[in-house]
């Protein structure tokens, strides 16, 4: 293996060896402490060491890197405490994630590194949006996604180069190419010849490096953030390597053909430069041996440091409270001048406030900027704040979620828009296993607002009229507004902006342009988590949102009963206080949703109205829910599809009970 020092100073040198023997150090202690029983898991990144080594040498300690498995070196290169890393290892309090989540499962705002979740992809798109917050910024740094050959199978690799390529952003795309994904070996997972070649399809420069050469990975990183200086724009760089063990240390290397481990020794990254730096005279054998010794005295130290720390304590306040960022909301009441508009044009007059409001939001979605979007609600807009701030994307919602959540850790809010809420499952794990849990993992909040046109009754079909509300509603650490009035969408809308955590925005198209109500001009906020009793009464109360609202208005206007109507406007967080206070009152209580029956949110609803209001209901609680089918595009099957084709027969139900 060849080593070209270019210009750097022998002590240059000797810290970059110092650099990369600190992880394989590591490395072998870790190995020892998993045979003990002391730590539960390691991915090890033995004889990948550098390429994290090599890439953060030469990367700004200002600019973000996005880790993997196998990227240890970015941690210890990057000066992570020692004691606090090995304390997330062992789940205890000091760790980066309170003991929430193992190995390299997080981020250190402090050290500029955001960490991987197990889907592999996800954090490709969370460079883009880190990337573009330092074009917003004007700063000429880039970031640094690490990916696996075998992660780059995923669709969100894809959707992340694209995306990057699309808007020049600067991001250095790594491709840890270590002829493996568990135990697959390359040849089943890809057809082509090598990453490199992909490079063309992006419209943008790849290059290749040997991985296992220390100088090599560090000179191509530093020459490519050059270039991205002068010019921003994407990298795909493709650093050749092998996987010396396992996925993880549990299901080993059986599976390797035999003689392959023998192959890529010799090539062993710290091994090699050791050799150079010896021939280089700038350590003696002596002198390295030292340096080992005292590295694996420091390793052992910080161990004992953090295994003498107590086991972590359970509080749950406290695991509730974190799965937010603090949020003390200062309400801004609204003026006394309204004018009547429709409900699609209250939600563009909240968006256009908040906007005003907030210099660093962004708008992010297909078709939003020049055409408007499908429903032109982003319509003027790119005039009035300029196609940076309000971005066409390419259709790749992952991906711009994940960007979202990007421009979020560099300090911005984001607006993303699914073009239909139906369009979300291709953005589900983004927002579930990101936007819903970063906070709770590790400290970084998610400032994005996600708006979610939906519903039926426009004879859409099976996949632009799905009522998915319920899919997100199970996730602990998301927002969910559902507003039913233009006052309470615009109003709703500018409080989940003011909010630095993750909001889904539903929006009721068949509202859109069907419904016209008075809204306050001028800025205002509207309570989350506040539900609304739009009618009182004292037989039976019905609990609602969206268009079943409108729904409910509709069936009790002519009825003799006294009907309570409780509008909840927001799913999470829910009003149980309102509903519970009303159910004592009335006795009776009907849950109506348009979502289907089977795991709708009515159930849950339901059965808290049982636990905490059994001794005071007069007939069970019913529900009132849409059929239990994809919703249908022909307009004689969608109405008796639709929840409202069954509500007066419910009602009936539940009144002569």
């Amino acid at each position: 293996m060849k080593f070209e020092r270019q210009s750097l100073t022998d002590q240059q040198l000797k810290d970059f060896y110092k650099a990369l023997l600190l992880p394989r150090q590591i490395e072998e202690k870790m190995l020892v402490y998993l045979r003990q029983g002391k730590i539960s898991k390691w991915f090890s990144g033995y004889g990948q060491e550098a390429i994290s080594v090599g890439t953060a040498l030469a990367m700004d300690p200002e600019e973000y890197m996005l880790t993997m498995h196998r990227n240890l070196g970015v941690f210890t290169t990057r000066n992570v405490p020692l004691d606090r890393l090995f304390a997330q290892f062992q789940g205890k309090e000091r760790g980066f994630t309170n003991g929430r989540d193992r190995s390299f499962h997080f981020g250190s705002k402090e050290h500029n590194i955001v960490g991987m979740i197990s889907h592999l992809g996800p954090q490709l798109g969370i460079a883009d949006g880190i990337g573009l917050g330092e074009l917003f910024d004007d700063t000429g740094r880039c970031a640094l996604v690490f990916t696996g050959d075998g992660g780059a199978s995923e669709g969100d690799f894809h959707e992340a180069l694209n995306v990057a390529a699309v808007w020049d952003l600067p991001v250095i795309f790594v491709i840890e190419n270590n002829q493996w994904g568990l135990s697959t070996p390359s040849q089943e997972q890809f057809r082509f010849k090598q990453f490199i070649d992909k490079g063309i399809g992006y419209g943008m420069e790849a290059r290749q490096v040997d991985g296992n050469n220390l100088l090599e990975v560090y000179h191509e990183v530093q020459s490519i953030r050059k270039e991205i200086k002068k010019k921003p724009r994407p990298f795909l760089l493709e650093c050749i390597t092998f996987r010396m063990r396992g996925h993880e240390e549990a299901s080993g290397t059986k599976y390797y053909p035999e003689g392959l481990q023998d192959k890529w020794k010799p090539k062993d990254p710290v091994d090699s430069f050791e050799a150079f730096v010896l021939k280089e005279k700038l350590f003696t054998a002596e002198e390295l041996e030292g340096l080992k010794k005292n590295f694996k005295d420091e390793v052992s130290k910080a161990f004992e440091v953090a295994m003498a720390e107590p086991s972590i304590s359970f509080s749950e306040d406290r695991e509730l409270e974190q799965r937010f960022a603090t949020h003390d909301p200062t309400p801004v009441k609204p003026g006394s001048e309204t004018e009547d508009v429709r409900f699609v044009d209250a939600i563009s007059d909240g968006l256009r406030e908040a906007m005003r409001r907030h210099n660093d939001l962004v708008l992010m979605g297909q078709d939003i900027s020049d055409y408007g979007g499908v429903f032109k609600v982003t319509q003027g807009f790119m005039e009035e704040f300029g196609k940076d701030r309000v971005r066409n994307t390419p259709l790749c919602e992952s991906a711009i979620v994940g960007a979202a959540l990007g421009l979020s850790v560099k300090g911005k809010k984001t607006m993303m828009e699914m073009q239909f809420a139906d369009f979300a499952s291709s953005g589900f794990n983004q927002i579930v296993n990101n936007l819903a849990k970063i906070h709770w993992r590790w400290g970084q909040n998610a400032d994005v607002v996600v708006r979610m046109p939906t519903g039926a009754g426009v004879g859409a079909g099976p996949f632009h009229s799905q009522s998915n509300e319920a899919w997100f509603f199970h996730t602990p650490g998301l927002n969910i507004v559902y507003p039913a009035f233009p006052e309470d969408a615009k109003g709703l809308l500018l409080a989940a902006f003011d909010d630095p955590n993750p909001y889904l925005f539903f929006e009721h198209k068949y509202l859109y342009r069907s419904l016209t109500g008075p809204v306050p001009k001028g800025y205002y906020t509207t309570e989350v988590g506040k539900a609304n009793v739009l009618r009182e009464g004292t037989d039976a109360t019905i609990i609602t949102y969206g268009l079943g609202v409108h729904w409910a208005l509709k069936a009790v206007e002519a009825r003799n009963e006294s009907i309570e109507i409780i509008d909840l406007r927001s799913l999470q967080p829910l009003d149980m206080d309102t509903i519970e206070q009303s159910v004592k009152k009335t006795s009776k209580a009907l849950v109506l949703h348009e979502d289907s029956m089977t795991g709708g949110i009515g159930g849950e609803i339901a059965a808290r109205i049982g636990e905490h209001c059994f001794e005071w209901l007069d007939a069970p609680i019913m529900r009132c829910a849409s059929l239990d089918t994809p919703i249908p595009f022909a307009e004689e099957l969608e109405q008796n599809f639709l929840a409202n084709a069954r509500l007066d027969e419910v009602l009936n139900r539940l009144l002569s009970y």
